[in-house]
């Protein structure tokens, strides 16, 4: 009989990873690799035996920096064979513009326009690289986007500089007549002292501030989020709620330390349980349609197939989560608590729906007795509690 938590782009599952996670050696600022780089096409082949629907990949994960158009031309060559050969799609690609020195302050935010028109035009060569694959979103990272020190320059003009590059981009793609979409990717610091545009709070209010908003929306990470301690759930929640969220970056993260990028669901599994309920909508909204990435990589103790074990786990660990939130959400008890709770038997909340004088009148005729309100528990321990019994499966 099959597991039914081995996954499987037959039975619907749309797992991804890039080829930067699966394909991390194990390095770190501390020490150098501690495995064998695996080649992007030997990446494809272990994905698809593991069960995923596709890969993702910066630009330079395939095509290295220095590469001439030769080079450049034989390597996606050979990419797109292992991509037919074992069934693997490429949902969506990003530029690399954070690891050479020419980045060092910034990319699109940078002071010196002649870098900000290097980044702009790399960018335009990673989409190109893209939408050959068959991507269509864009993932835009800004990881060196930021300061050390705000003597550096006002942060007014590095927003306005962003925001130029990016209308330029977005500009281009509807010139060129392709149907894409960014996601902009915040994270709060690391490798910068302070990075602009530091939650996806930020990146939903900025979006709405370029010329073409209606083509750009964000992508959320598990560990960006947590690391200052914030609510990834609250984040995907806004972006859901704004129908923002154009891809989403999974993982785990312990609050206060570096990013970790580690295997989903390996920290803080009841924040990865509330997540995946709210991406699968067994809560009762709208479900998320698009692919379950996960950004994350191994252990650096593991070897090559300590790599694959991370992969299986990542997957696995989002299905056995399913099943618990599905368990969850149809649970009577849990029902009633909720309804209970969501009642409105006075019909008071259409009062509140908008302003208009009837609206007004109703709402100063209301009878509201703040301390017999105040008396009314809710029981959130008892709903919580249900919660974790579900997810350590005591509960079915």
């Amino acid at each position: 009989m099959p597991d039914p938590f081995d996954p499987s782009p037959d039975s619907g599952d749309r797992f991804t990873f890039g080829l930067w996670t699966v394909g991390n050696p194990g390095a770190d600022p501390f020490g150098p690799r501690t495995r064998p780089r695996i080649p992007p096409t030997e990446i494809v082949a272990g994905l698809a035996k593991a069960g995923a629907w596709g890969v993702n990949l910066h630009d330079n994960d395939l095509v290295p920096f220095d590469a001439s158009p030769t080079e450049r031309d034989l390597l996606v060559k050979e990419f797109q064979q292992a991509l037919a050969d074992h069934g693997l799609v490429v949902p969506m690609a990003t530029t690399n513009l954070f690891s050479h020195p020419v980045f060092r302050d910034g990319a699109f935010t940078a002071s010196d326009a002649a870098v900000r028109a290097f980044a702009v035009r790399k960018a335009m060569k990673g989409i190109e690289l893209g939408v050959e694959l068959g991507a269509s979103t864009v993932v835009f990272w800004g990881g060196r986007e930021g300061v050390e020190t705000d003597a550096a320059r006002d942060c007014r003009d590095g927003l306005g500089w962003y925001r130029e590059c990016l209308d330029f981009l977005c500009g281009w793609v509807k010139d060129q007549g392709w149907d894409l979409k960014f996601a902009l990717e915040a994270k709060p610091n690391e490798p910068r002292g302070d990075i602009y545009l530091a939650t996806t709070g930020h990146m939903l209010h900025f979006i709405e501030t370029l010329e073409h908003p209606e083509m750009c929306g964000v992508n959320p990470e598990v560990a960006h989020e947590n690391m200052p301690g914030l609510s990834m759930v609250h984040a995907v929640g806004q972006a859901m709620e704004a129908g923002k969220l154009f891809h989403i970056d999974l993982n785990a993260q312990r609050i206060g330390r570096y990013d970790q990028d580690l295997r989903f669901g390996s920290e803080d599994l009841k924040g990865a349980f509330f997540l995946v309920r709210m991406l699968e909508g067994t809560c009762g909204h709208p479900a998320y349609d698009g692919p379950r990435h996960f950004d994350a990589h191994a252990y650096r103790t593991e070897d090559v197939d300590g790599v694959w074990d991370f992969a299986a786990g990542c997957m696995r660990s989002y299905k056995i989560l399913v099943a618990r939130a599905a368990a969850f959400d149809a649970d009577p008890e849990v029902q009633e608590i909720l309804e209970h709770n969501h009642a409105d038997p006075d019909g008071i909340g259409p009062i509140l729906a908008g302003f208009n004088a009837s609206n007004l009148a109703a709402l100063e005729e209301l009878v509201l007795d703040p301390d017999s309100l105040a008396t009314r528990g809710h029981r959130y321990e008892r709903l919580d509690q249900l919660a974790m019994e579900h997810l350590m499966g005591a509960r079915s």
